[in-house]
């Protein structure tokens, strides 16, 4: 999916669910609202992917039905969020009745350097790039995460994928 695939996708969206939905995105897609030139395959939000809210069933039935690959992602049961992640979410455009926004860009870089894979560098390296992040506030989030890690499963090896990150900037 491609930036417009994406914009189509949300529209649609938004003609058929309540006014003043709103929708947080991480992952590809959020990339890709801020300006990332990569592709995704899907469209994944904040939200309880065990019991859903009303919202989210809604938006995961309509999903279902114009054949678009969604999925709730309860980010806050993988990483300890920065403080003031809240208020660093992004406000994107609204879709119809759909208010879209992307995650903070913290976050997301957070999960990114705990998950590791080659394409997670690639947003990393976009999002500092990109002055949504900046690598010194990475770093400190991080260390912070790190002080929290024994209630989440984060990688063993999310310093050597800072370092990594790092080596990758040069």
């Amino acid at each position: 999916m491609d930036y417009s695939e994406l914009e189509n996708a949300l529209t649609q969206l938004g003609e058929r669910l309540p006014p003043e939905s709103r929708l947080t995105l991480i992952g590809g897609s959020a990339l890709l609202l801020l300006g990332s030139p990569r592709l995704t395959m899907d469209i994944d939000f904040i939200g309880d992917d065990v019991n859903p809210n009303e919202l989210h069933r809604q938006i995961i039935q309509i999903a279902r039905e114009l054949k678009i690959q969604m999925e709730p992602v309860p980010l806050e049961r993988f990483i300890p969020l920065p403080k003031g992640s809240e208020q660093r979410a992004i406000p994107i455009s609204q879709f119809g009745n759909l208010n879209v926004y992307v995650a903070d860009p913290y976050s997301i870089a957070l999960s990114k350097t705990d998950r590791g894979l080659d394409s997670d560098f690639e947003d990393l390296v976009f999002l500092i790039q990109g002055n949504h992040i900046n690598l010194k506030e990475l770093e400190s989030v991080l260390q912070n995460a790190l002080s929290k890690a024994g209630k989440f499963d984060l990688h063993p090896d999310i310093l050597a994928h800072l370092q990594e990150l790092k080596s990758r900037l040069k």
